[in-house]
C-alpha cells in the first residue's frame, strides 16, 4: 500500500495501571443519580501549560509567580488531575487535533480517518459529544473557539461568537523582541486587533455569552450542557494593561530548562534553528535569550490571568443562577506550552510543558482539594460527561475519570496511551519512565521524570537503563501511524 507523506509531528504512548472501582459511581463519590442528572460546564482553554494554576505549587518556574486565584478556588473544590496529556496531533496545529478528539472521542489515527471526510459519517450517526448530550435530553450551549469542520450551529442549540483557530496578529508579533526600533507592539494596544477584534477582548466576550447562557439556563428544567471556549493563552499574547504590570519583567524568572537552541530542532521537523521554522517558533529571535524569554513569559502570564479573571466572572454567574449545586465543573485545556523551555517557544514536541495541561473537575458529589497523578488523556473530559449524563458512550476510545475517584474494592488493568506528533516525533511513558523518539535523526532521550521533571538529563546511553529503553522504543512502533 502507498503511505501517506509524512506530516510533522508524533505520539505519547502512556502505560500504566489505573484503579478501578466496581461499585456504582454514586456509591463512590455520592456524584447526583441518573433521576437528577448534573448540568455539565466544560472551561477549555488553548495553549495552557500544566504549570500556570498556582494553587498547584511550583512545577518549574510558573507556579512561583503566575496569579490565578478563581482557578485556586475551583481547585479547592474539586479534584486536580495534574499528569493529563494531549494524545497527540497529526498536523502542526495541534489544537485542531486535540479538539478534533475531544468532540469526536476517537483515538488519534481514527480521528485522523475520520477528519478525511469532515467527520460526516460520525455525525450522521450522532456520535459527536454535543449531539450524545441532546439525545440525552441536555439542552446544548457552545461559545468561543471551534476550530471543527463540522459548523457547531449543527450540533448545538444555542451558538454565540465562534472564534476561528487563534486572532488575527501582524508581523510586529513575531521575532521579538527586535532591535529594530520602528517595530511596535504593546499588548494593550486595540489597534492591533487579534484579540481586540471587534471591540472588546475576546476572552471578555466569551464570559459575556457565558453569563448570558447561565442565566436563561437558570429558567429552563432540562440539564444543560455548555462548551465554553477561549481562545487565550494562545498568541498573540494581548490583555489590559493593568494584567501585564502585575508581571513586572524583572521579576520573571528564567526556565530552569532554558536553552538558547535545542539540539533536536531539525529531528523535530520544526524547522532550522535559526529565523527558519514554523509560526510559533518564530514569536522569538534566534537563537533564545533570556531577556525574550522574560517578556513572553510576561505576556503568557498576563493573558492567564485575564483568562482566569473571566472565569472567576463565569463562576460567580453559575453561583447567582442558582444551578451551582446541580453543575459539575470540567476545566482543562488542549495542550500546554514551550514558552521558552528547551529552547522552543511552541507546543510542536514531546516535552512535558508541551503535552501536559490543567485537568480539574468540581461539583456535587466530587471530593474537595484532591489531587491525582495517574496519567489521563485531557479527552477523558467527554467520556466522563457523557457517564455522568447517562449518555450513550458507544465507540468511545476514552475512559471517564469517574472510577479514579473511589476507593474502595479495587482491581487492576492496564492501560495504554498514545501521543504522536506524526512521523517526526513520538514519546512512550511507563510509570515514572518516559521515552523521546525522533525517527528522521534516530536519536532518542529517555527521561526518569519523578527525578528528573524539566527533562534535563538523558539517561538513554545509560548502560543500566537499556532494558527499559528497548521496551519504550518497541511499544512506540507498535502504536505508531497506520500506514495507508
Amino acid at each position: 500500500m502507498k503511505k501517506v507523506k509524512a506530516l510533522v509531528w508524533g505520539f505519547v504512548i502512556l502505560i500504566h495501571t489505573l484503579s478501578i472501582v466496581d461499585l456504582s459511581l454514586a456509591q463512590q463519590t455520592n456524584l447526583p443519580s441518573q433521576s437528577r442528572r448534573p448540568n455539565i460546564l466544560l472551561i477549555l482553554t488553548d495553549d495552557q501549560a500544566v504549570d500556570t494554576i498556582a494553587a498547584w505549587g511550583t512545577w518549574g518556574n510558573d507556579s512561583s509567580v503566575i496569579q490565578t486565584p478563581h482557578l485556586d478556588r475551583l481547585v479547592g473544590r474539586g479534584v486536580s488531575f495534574t499528569r493529563a496529556y494531549n494524545m497527540g496531533s497529526y498536523s502542526p496545529a495541534v489544537c485542531i487535533c486535540s479538539r478534533a478528539m475531544l468532540i469526536a472521542g476517537k483515538s488519534l489515527w481514527e480521528t485522523e480517518r475520520q477528519q478525511q471526510n469532515k467527520f460526516q459519517s460520525l455525525q450522521q450517526a450522532r456520535r459527536l459529544w454535543p449531539q450524545r448530550m441532546k439525545d440525552a435530553g441536555y439542552e446544548t450551549w457552545m461559545s468561543g473557539k471551534w476550530h471543527f469542520p463540522v459548523p457547531p450551529e449543527q450540533l448545538f442549540d444555542h451558538v454565540r461568537n465562534v472564534r476561528p483557530g487563534m486572532p488575527e496578529t501582524v508581523d510586529a508579533a513575531y521575532y521579538r523582541p527586535t532591535a529594530d526600533p520602528s517595530v511596535q507592539w504593546s499588548p494593550w494596544d486595540s489597534a492591533l486587533g487579534g484579540y481586540w477584534q471587534g471591540g472588546k477582548h475576546w476572552s471578555e466576550v466569551l464570559a459575556d455569552d457565558a453569563q448570558d447562557f447561565l442565566q436563561e439556563a437558570a429558567t429552563r428544567d432540562k440539564p444543560f450542557f455548555m462548551y465554553l471556549a477561549f481562545n487565550a493563552p494562545h498568541d498573540p499574547r494581548q490583555s489590559p494593561q493593568s494584567f501585564v504590570d502585575r508581571y513586572p519583567i524583572e521579576e520573571i524568572p528564567v526556565p530552569q530548562n532554558f536553552l538558547p537552541t535545542n539540539p533536536d530542532y531539525r529531528s523535530m521537523g520544526l524547522g532550522s534553528a535559526d529565523r527558519q521554522g514554523l509560526r510559533d517558533e518564530v514569536l522569538a529571535p534566534f537563537p533564545r535569550t533570556e531577556v525574550a524569554v522574560r517578556l513572553h513569559r510576561q505576556e503568557y502570564y498576563a493573558l492567564v490571568s485575564h483568562l482566569d479573571f473571566q472565569i472567576g466572572q463565569i463562576m460567580t454567574a453559575l453561583e447567582s443562577s442558582g444551578k451551582a449545586d446541580e453543575t459539575i465543573v470540567i476545566f482543562t485545556s488542549d495542550h500546554g506550552l514551550a514558552v521558552g523551555r528547551h529552547g522552543l517557544m511552541g507546543k510542536q514536541n514531546m516535552y512535558e510543558h508541551s503535552l501536559r495541561v490543567p485537568f480539574v473537575i468540581a461539583g456535587p458529589g466530587i471530593p474537595h482539594g484532591q489531587t491525582i497523578a495517574t496519567p489521563i488523556y485531557l479527552q477523558d473530559a467527554m467520556a466522563t460527561a457523557l457517564e455522568l449524563a447517562g449518555a450513550d458512550t458507544t465507540d468511545i476510545d476514552f475512559r471517564s475519570v469517574l472510577p479514579l475517584l473511589g476507593h474502595q474494592r479495587q482491581q487492576q488493568y492496564e492501560r495504554i496511551h498514545a501521543m504522536y506528533m506524526r512521523q517526526s516525533q513520538r514519546a512512550v511513558i511507563e510509570g515514572d519512565w518516559k521515552l523521546i523518539e525522533y525517527p528522521s535523526s534516530g536519536r532518542v532521550q529517555l527521561f526518569h521524570l519523578a527525578e528528573d521533571p524539566l527533562e534535563q538529563h538523558d539517561r538513554s546511553a545509560d548502560p543500566t537503563c537499556t532494558s527499559i529503553r528497548i521496551r519504550l522504543q518497541s511499544a512506540a512502533a507498535q502504536w505508531g501511524p497506520p500506514e495507508r
